[in-house]
C-alpha cells in the first residue's frame, strides 16, 4: 500500500500573499528550505507526492488563467529539477461561498485514493489553513499544519481549532522539523492476543514519554512492567485477562510473548537503530542487561533468587519472562544480577532492561541505516 503526502501550494511551498492569488512572478517567494528538505523527502522515504490546492475563481476575470499558469508551471518545473515530482495536481476553482465538494476539505478531487492501493491512515495532509487539517481527517490520514501566524484569520474555516488536535500529526513552519518528522515518526503498534488462558491488548508507542496504563491483574507484575515504560521512555497499555483462578503461568507468559511481538511490530525496518547495552546499579544489587535486536532469539540469564514469591509473582517466573520476550521480539538477551535483595535485584533487571532497550532503539536521522552487514535483520 502507498503512503500519500497531499501537499498544498500557497502558504506552504511558496509564501501566501495577501490577496491570496499569486498571479506575477514577483509576487513568488519559495517557502525556506523547502527545495533542500522536501528534495530529501522525495528521494528518502517512500510517500507518493500530491499537490491539491484551492485557487479561487481561477479562470475568471479577477484571476484570469494566463497570469496563473506561467507562475504555476515555473514551480513545478523548479521542483521537478531538484527531484521533487508531484504525481497528481488537483485545482480547485470554485469561490468559497460555492462549498463545492471538490474543494478543500471536500475529497471528491481525491476519489481514486479511497482503495486499498493507498495507506491513508500513515498518509499526511500539509497545509496551512485548519481545513487542510479538516480534509487529513476526511481522508483518515493526520495533517501537518504549517502555522506561520498569517493565515490563521483566512480561508473558510469550518471546524474549530481545538475540535482538530487530534489530527495533527505535528505543527511547524520549519520543512527540516517536517523532513525529520515523517522520516522518524513514532514507532506505534498494538497487538490483541486472545487463547483459552488468556486475552490481552498491548499498545507500545517507542517514541514515547513515559505513560503508561498497566493492569495484568498482578500488582507486582503491573508495577515491573512499569518500569519498561518509565526508565525507557516508551509509552505502553497493557491490558491482560489471564486465568488467575488457576496460577500465574498464563498471565506472565503470554503477556512477555506479546510485548515482544509489539516491540518486533514497532521496531519495522530497524532502519537507523544503536541495536545494543546497559549497566545499573540499584542500593546493594548491580544488574547487567545487554540486548540485540538482531532478528534471532536467544536469553543468557545469571540471576538467582531465595524468594519463592515476590508480591504475588514467583520469581521462577523472572526467567520464563524474559525468554519469551526474546522469543516474541526475536531478540538476543543477556541479563545478569547480584545482590541480596530480591525485590531490588529485579527490579533493578527490569530497569537495566528498559534503559538497554532505549539505547538499541535510538535513532539517527542522519544515519538511517541498517546496523548489520548481513544486510538484513
Amino acid at each position: 500500500m502507498k503512503k500519500v503526502l497531499f501537499i498544498d501550494r500557497d502558504g506552504t511551498i511558496i509564501k501566501e500573499t495577501v490577496d491570496e492569488q499569486i498571479d506575477a512572478f514577483d509576487k513568488m517567494i519559495f517557502y525556506p528550505k523547502v527545495f533542500t528538505y522536501l528534495g530529501k523527502i522525495a528521494k528518502e522515504l517512500d510517500y507518493e507526492l500530491v499537490m491539491i490546492t484551492n485557487q479561487d475563481g481561477l479562470g475568471t476575470e479577477a484571476f484570469p488563467e494566463d497570469t496563473f499558469w506561467p507562475v504555476h508551471n515555473f514551480i513545478m518545473k523548479a521542483f521537478e529539477n531538484e527531484g521533487v515530482v508531484f504525481e497528481q495536481v488537483f485545482i480547485d476553482r470554485t469561490f468559497p461561498h460555492e462549498n463545492a465538494e471538490t474543494r478543500k476539505p471536500g475529497t471528491a478531487l481525491l476519489k481514486q485514493y479511497f482503495s486499498d492501493q493507498y495507506d491513508l491512515k500513515n498518509s499526511f495532509v500539509i497545509g496551512d489553513r485548519l481545513t487542510d487539517i479538516e480534509l487529513a481527517k476526511n481522508l483518515g490520514a493526520k495533517g501537518i499544519f504549517i502555522n506561520d501566524n498569517t493565515n490563521l484569520g483566512t480561508g473558510e474555516i469550518t471546524v474549530k481549532r481545538e475540535e482538530l488536535n487530534d489530527y495533527i500529526g505535528l505543527e511547524s513552519n520549519d520543512w527540516e522539523s517536517i523532513y525529520e518528522f515523517l522520516k522518524l515518526q513514532d514507532r506505534v503498534a498494538e497487538i490483541d492476543r486472545k487463547t483459552n488462558e488468556t486475552d490481552i491488548k498491548i499498545k507500545l508507542n517507542l517514541d514515547g514519554t513515559g505513560k503508561s496504563t498497566i493492569s495484568t491483574g498482578l500488582e507486582f507484575f503491573d508495577h515491573m512492567l512499569d518500569q519498561i515504560a518509565r526508565h525507557g521512555q516508551m509509552d505502553l497499555d497493557i491490558k491482560v485477562k489471564g486465568d488467575l483462578e488457576v496460577d500465574e503461568h498464563h498471565t506472565i507468559e503470554d503477556t512477555a510473548i506479546a510485548l515482544g511481538e509489539v516491540f518486533a511490530k514497532a521496531l519495522g525496518n530497524k532502519l537507523g537503530i544503536e541495536r545494543y547495552g546497559f549497566c545499573l546499579p540499584m542500593d546493594d544489587c548491580l544488574a547487567q542487561v545487554a540486548i540485540d535486536f538482531g532478528g534471532r532469539n536467544w536469553l543468557v540469564w545469571e540471576a538467582d533468587f531465595k524468594r519463592e514469591m515476590i508480591g504475588k509473582m514467583p520469581t521462577e517466573m523472572f526467567f520464563h519472562f524474559f525468554k519469551s520476550f526474546t522469543d516474541g521480539a526475536k531478540a538476543n538477551l543477556n541479563i545478569k544480577a547480584e545482590g541480596t535483595n530480591e525485590h531490588h535485584k529485579i527490579e533493578a533487571i527490569f530497569k537495566a532492561f528498559a534503559k538497554a532497550i532505549k539505547v538499541a532503539v535510538k535513532r539517527d536521522p542522519d544515519k538511517m541505516v541498517l546496523p548489520s552487514t548481513k544486510g538484513m535483520l
